[in-house]
């Protein structure tokens, strides 16, 4: 029995006392039940009894009793005490609790997703860098979490879109193409410009590809530039150095595991006077002003410290009109919610994104979230890492990669809160000991592996599902190992609701943790001439649930799990 299943039994028992008149409450939508800190109270707890009791008009022990009283005719149910002003401490028999490993077997891959969300379109939008460099660290961790989230709203039930958006558009393009001109030409690149081994890496690039696009200029550091010529050639640099750039991001990202439905450009929004319709819009929902020559939103209704402007006086469009473009979009595409996953430096965003949501008539509640992430430093021996060997002043995707390798940084990146600073140490996360958190979960399913593997070079199988004896696991580790299985739909939609993939990540560390402690204390195969008996078969069928739970809570995180280590 999961806790779901649990309760739904509790509700139901709630519902039948309400039918038959014992008491008058609103039957509960859902029931919290939990496992106790304290093993000596049960399998599973729930305070349903203390929530109703003021509605009900009864003490809450009273109210406790009458739900008890059902649930005790009820298969599998082995004990219910009643503690305290009114907890209900439940004990499963044995072989309702150990049939979670049937269950899990039988369902695979599929064990733990539901349809919490289902009939829900998400766009999740994350990364988002500006095509301008390589992905930093920062945009590392939004790919990991991101893309973890991704998967897992996707196992709630969810039709997500994943989205990154091309910011090919404005002034820094502009730069990015003027420096790469300046590097191509042996010129000092501009003061504000871009620098890194890899603007002369791009620049370079180009020139081969593009044969005689320096013959547009005179490639003479001291000349005046020509013209007509000059400026041919710094479209040339702006549009193919931005293509190579969003090519090698895309690499970057395909090869980090992150994967992208939709490349969205932002040229495209004025292109097709995507911008200009959105501001159009926006004035007939009554929220857009003209004040000094220029066109302004009024955000101030819906929270933002100052109204926005659109259109600037001289006639040029904002950043924040392409945002309200953008924004409209994506709802006119039919997502029902749009999630925006930004870098620490965004805060301002929060409120004006909401802005426009509110006055594009949507509910800012609900159909937008905007999403902030905190910095992230590496360690290397006791030292903070500053320096990449390609972009110079930031680390990069690849460097991340190329120190802890794609598993170590998804796993590492994915399981502390966005909204925390995080430090990764190198040292920590290349070592094979039970510190580095990746390696522990990593570990114990390629030792669940070996047990299947020993198992079958001993001719011994687990048997069919109908032989199962669940009954017979019954030591506490057994009992222990097998409530955390069923705890793993519960943090799956927990991890999807609150937008919160580190709750799958530090589940697996105690499913881990727990699953060593069973292998520690319970024999599974036999020794010698010792006989295989229905107690190994029994161990054989949890060792494999709990191997297929930890592969697919790694699989959501876009981590391997490897057989050997």
């Amino acid at each position: 029995m999961t806790p779901a299943e649990l309760s739904q039994a509790v509700q139901d028992a709630v519902r039948a006392a309400v039918e038959a008149g014992e008491m008058t409450v609103a039957v509960p939508e859902t029931v919290t039940v939990e496992r106790p800190k304290n093993r000596d109270h049960g399998d599973y707890a729930t305070n349903v009894a203390l929530q109703l009791a003021k509605a009900a008009g009864k003490p809450p022990r009273q109210v406790a009793e009458l739900v008890a009283a059902r649930l005790r005719e009820l298969p599998g149910i082995a004990k219910i005490d009643i503690a305290g002003p009114g907890f209900m401490n439940v004990t499963l028999d044995a072989a309702t609790q150990g049939e979670l490993a049937r269950t899990i077997v039988t369902e695979g891959a599929h064990y733990g997703h539901g349809d919490a969300f289902g009939g829900l379109k998400i766009n999740l939008e994350f990364v988002s860098a500006n095509p301008t460099g390589p992905i930093h660290i920062g945009g590392v961790r939004w790919a990991a979490v991101g893309d973890s989230l991704a998967r897992i709203l996707r196992a709630c039930g969810a039709d997500v879109t994943t989205e990154y958006y091309i910011n090919d558009a404005g002034v820094q393009i502009s730069k990015f193409g003027t420096s790469l001109q300046a590097a191509a030409n042996g010129r000092p690149v501009p003061e504000d410009g871009y620098v890194g081994e890899y603007i002369n890496d791009i620049a370079a690039e180009i020139v081969k590809e593009n044969p005689g696009i320096l013959d547009l200029s005179k490639g003479d550091s001291n000349a005046e530039p020509n013209g007509d010529a000059e400026d041919e050639q710094l479209q040339k640099f702006r549009t193919e150095g931005l293509r190579l750039m969003v090519a090698e991001i895309q690499r970057s990202m395909a090869e980090f595991g992150a994967h992208f439905d939709v490349w969205f450009s932002e040229k495209s929004l004025h292109d097709s006077g995507a911008v200009e319709k959105a501001v159009d819009r926006l004035r007939e929902q009554g929220h857009v002003f003209d004040k000094d020559g220029a066109v302004w939103l009024r955000t101030t209704d819906f929270g933002d410290d100052k109204d926005r402007v659109l259109i600037k006086a001289d006639g040029d469009t904002t950043y924040f009109a392409s945002d309200a473009a953008y924004y409209l979009n994506k709802r006119d595409r039919g997502n029902d919610v749009t999630v925006y996953m930004l870098g620490a430096d965004h805060h301002g965003y929060v409120n004006r994104l909401k802005a426009i949501a509110a006055c594009a008539g949507d509910d800012p509640s609900h159909n937008i979230e905007v999403l902030i992430g905190q910095f992230v430093k590496m360690l290397k021996d006791g030292e903070e890492v500053r320096m990449s060997k390609r972009a110079g002043n930031i680390i990069t995707i690849d460097d991340v990669v190329d120190w802890i390798g794609v598993d170590a940084a998804r796993y590492s990146l994915a399981r502390v809160p966005t909204d925390s600073t995080l430090t990764l140490d190198i040292d920590v996360l290349t070592s094979q000991s039970n510190e580095n958190p990746v390696f522990y979960v990593q570990y114990a399913h390629a030792r669940m592996s070996s047990v299947a593997r020993n198992a079958a070079e001993l001719g011994i199988d687990k048997g069919a599902a109908e032989d199962f004896r669940p009954e017979l696991l019954a030591t506490e580790w057994e009992n222990q190992l097998l409530g955390r299985l069923g705890e793993f739909p519960g943090v799956l939609a927990s991890a999807g609701e609150l937008r919160e993939p580190h709750r799958v990540a530090r589940y697996l560390e105690e499913l881990a943790r727990d699953y060593h402690r069973f292998y520690d204390n319970c024999r599974i195969l036999p020794r010698g001439d010792e006989e295989v008996t229905d107690l190994t078969r029994a161990r054989l069928w949890l060792a494999e649930a709990t191997r297929t739970v930890i592969a697919n809570g790694l699989g959501l995180l876009g981590v391997s799990a490897p057989e050997r280590m």
